[in-house]
């Protein structure tokens, strides 16, 4: 469940991004802003994801080990209710007998300090009788008792054939070094490329006689004819204005059926007209909105 919420959103990320650069390109602002709070959805979606799984890794291995602790709490429990009483002098209840007579501890002490002095004599001649052929003989002695080289097992490595540190992957490295450069230059151009699209270049005016769009409007909640020519002559007014030079003739014509067409001189440059159709495309006034059919330019009368 958690990869395919990763895939779902993964895949949600991309279309979102792909639509914003799409309605960028186009010149459809309100669609842009629309899937650019989609993408930043999504991507606060998969980090909250991402850190839910962590916490939830964290929460899981913090349970494992309360639950191992209680475990061995238990078990050391459960053994020192079933050890015998081995110190049986230590238990007060035997001195409930004022006649017993507290002689153990001295003599325990007393013993203790003979067997410390004992030991050092021991130590004593041991280091000076010693020598390093004796401890090769021993050593050689106690070759037998060491682990095998492959460890106790024969399929896991022992510790001292693991190295330190892990070697070095050209290959690997390699490739996210070429992916990172081909994401990188993949995002610089696309944004040079918005960039430079939706800017506004001086062009030369066309060669003809006036540019022209069409298009549908559709109202909703409402489809008198009154309302919807008032609608659409305000989606055709603010659209208009929004290109780069000043169009004082732009009349709009009513071709019935909810189809208007504008025309507006001197004509628009390739550029502008298509400003002009985005703009009709993405905006809403009045409860109505418009659905581009066709532009292009008037040619000259001969």
């Amino acid at each position: 469940m958690k990869y395919v919420s990763y895939l779902v959103g993964g895949v949600a990320a991309v279309a979102a991004a792909v639509y914003l650069f799409v309605y960028l390109y186009r010149w459809e602002w309100q669609r842009a802003l629309t899937s650019g709070i989609l993408l930043l959805v999504v991507e606060v979606f998969l980090v909250a994801a991402v850190l839910l799984s962590r916490l939830g890794r964290l929460e899981r291995r913090l349970a494992e080990t309360e639950a191992r602790a209680e475990e061995v709490q238990r078990r050391l429990q459960q053994s020192r209710e079933a050890a015998p009483d081995r110190f049986r002098w230590l238990d007060t209840r035997r001195f409930e007998n004022r006649n017993d007579t507290f002689v153990f501890v001295p003599v325990l002490m007393a013993a203790g300090a003979a067997l410390s002095v004992i030991a050092l004599v021991i130590q004593k001649i041991a280091s000076s009788t010693g020598s390093a052929r004796a401890e090769r003989l021993l050593a050689g002695r106690l070759a037998n008792l060491a682990a095998p080289p492959g460890g106790i097992r024969g399929d896991v490595p022992g510790i001292e054939e693991r190295p330190a540190v892990p070697p070095s992957r050209p290959r690997r490295t390699l490739f996210k070094a070429a992916a990172g450069g081909v994401s990188t230059a993949l995002l610089a151009f696309l944004t040079f490329f918005l960039a430079d699209t939706v800017q506004t270049h001086p062009t030369s005016a066309p060669d003809s006689a006036a540019s022209t769009v069409v298009f549908h409007v559709t109202l909703r909640n409402a489809d008198t004819g009154p309302v919807r020519d008032v609608a659409a002559r305000d989606l055709w007014e603010t659209c208009r204005r929004s290109t780069a030079g000043s169009r004082e003739h732009a009349p709009l014509s009513n071709l019935g059926d909810g189809v208007y067409a504008g025309v507006i001189r001197p004509p628009l440059p390739g550029h502008d007209l298509f400003r002009l159709r985005g703009c009709l495309m993405d905006i809403t006034a009045n409860r109505a909105t418009a659905v581009v059919l066709g532009e292009g330019q008037v040619p000259p009368t001969p």
